[in-house]
This record gives structure tokens, sequence and C-alpha cells, in this order.
């Protein structure tokens, strides 16, 4: 089974009468796609920290590999070079200087299910660089105030738990390569960080890794003589679409649509019958 490319990138803003906004991130994967608001306010180091590596290409071809049932997936530490080819080779993800914990800053954000927080180096509090992961229960255990501990949370996920969730059905390897949704223990040949690996089938091929495409958007929202101005940076040469609902679960009715050119573009929502919209720029690619 091979990955396959997503056709929809979005993401949802929920617009309250003070008017929030904010960049998301969007993690697709073969089992579809997880769209997380980012605290950028309250977390500016781990946010910033985190979009540079989604901007230069780093978490390119990077995967999944650790997988910890009712606890935690992580990713952003390895990628495969060379994907698709015979030359295919596991490789580290090159990293940034440590940042500073932020875990105390701002908002403080417990590690609950459904958020994102910074992996790092157990007894070294200001040791996270490119590693994240999802916690997949209310994990309150890694606020404690040790060093151990600290977990950063910067941003939680506003759509895409069921996709979380699919990570319930994964299964230690039982030695079959017919077997799907597998865990495998690699740390005798590749180290600790590998001992609870993911894969698609038993056959632990480069095509069974879940891979993980990061892309951001960042939306703004503001009010604009009585009117809801929204601005994102367009994705060129694809229609890029402004969706709003006004429940949920979510109705998307058309707002606008656009052909992107690779700039900033501003549309004005001048309905006021709502209060409460919740918004998403949608691109097919």
């Amino acid at each position: 089974m091979r990955c396959i490319p997503a056709l929809i990138a979005s993401a949802c803003l929920l617009i309250l009468p003070n008017i929030h906004a904010g960049i998301l991130a969007q993690f697709r994967t073969v089992f579809g796609d997880i769209e997380v608001e980012l605290f950028e306010k309250d977390k500016p180091i781990t946010v910033s920290n985190f979009i540079a590596y989604v901007q230069s290409g780093r978490y390119g071809d990077s995967f999944i590999h650790r997988y910890v049932t009712n606890f935690v997936i992580q990713g952003g530490g390895y990628k495969v070079t060379e994907r698709g080819t015979t030359n295919a080779s596991l490789d580290l993800v090159e990293t940034f200087p440590p940042i500073k914990n932020e875990y105390g800053s701002g908002n403080i954000y417990s590690n609950r299910y459904g958020t994102i927080a910074m992996a790092k180096v157990g007894g070294n509090t200001n040791s996270a660089t490119s590693q994240w992961f999802f916690n997949l229960a209310d994990n309150f255990f890694l606020d404690s105030h040790d060093s151990d501990n600290f977990f950063t949370v910067f941003g939680r996920v506003v759509r895409g738990t069921n996709v979380l969730n699919t990570f319930r059905t994964f299964r230690p390897w039982s030695g079959s390569p017919s077997q799907t949704n597998v865990i495998v223990d690699y740390s005798f040949y590749f180290g600790p960080a590998f001992s609870d690996w993911p894969f698609l089938t038993g056959n632990q091929t480069y095509d069974d890794l879940i891979y993980v495409d990061i892309s951001l958007l960042n939306v703004q929202v503001q009010n604009v003589n009585n009117a809801r101005e929204i601005s994102w940076k367009s994705v060129s040469g694809k229609t890029n679409r402004v969706e709003f609902t006004t429940t949920m679960p979510p109705v998307w009715n058309l707002l606008v649509a656009t052909n992107g050119n690779g700039n900033t573009i501003k549309i004005r929502d001048t309905s006021m019958t709502a209060d409460h919209r919740f918004y998403r720029v949608v691109v097919a690619y």
C-alpha cells in the first residue's frame, strides 16, 4: 500500500465576536488530514521553531516513527531520502539548535487528548528540536514540574481526531506479512527510538511507512467597516475556496472562489447575521 497524495488542503478558523485568527497546520496522512491550531501568541518560540522546519522543507518525506498505544504518536525526527527509488534510506531530520522550553509561557496548556507538543531529551528541559507528538489520551503526567517532563503543548487538533483514533487499530506484529496496521520493535537495529515503529502492513517496506506531509495556512481575520475581512497567502495556480459554517458539525457554504496567485488575497464577508462563524480555505490539489 502506498501513501496517496491529498486532494484537499484546508484550514479552519473559529470566528468569535472578539475575532480570533491564527496559523493553522495541516498534517496529511494516508488515513486523512489532521488540522491543528497553533498557539503562536502563547508559545511564540516553539511555534516559530516548528514553522521554520516546515518552511525549510526539513520535514519532507518524514514519517511517524513511534506509536505507543493510548499514549502518543511521534514524528519529525526521521525521514526517507531518495524516497521511491532503489536507493531509498533512513536519515535524520536535520535540526536547528534546541529551543527554550515555553511550558509556562502565556496560557498553560496541559498534555490532554488531541494536543500537539514538542518532544525533548529526558532530564533536559531546554532540548526540543524537530520532534513533535500528538497526545492520544489525557497525559497530564507530562505536565509534571521536573526536567523529565514540562512538555510544551503548542497546538490543538481542530479537525481530524478520527485520524488519531485510527491508530487504535494498530497491533504488535504477529509475523505475518499480510497483517495490516502493525507495530514493530526495531530497537535492536536502529536504537530505542524505533521500539514502537508503526507500519501499514507486515511487509515493512518504505512504502509501508506512515508519511506525514505538513503545510501551513496563515489565516488572518479582522473587522473592517462592519465586515469580516479574511486574508490568507493563496496557493498559486489553484482554485482557492473560502467556505463558512454557522453550525457544528459543520455544513460548509461557499463564500467565494478565486484563482490563487501565490500572494496574499483578501476577501470580505459582509453578512453580520451570525456572531459565530467557522471559516476554512480549501485548495483543490
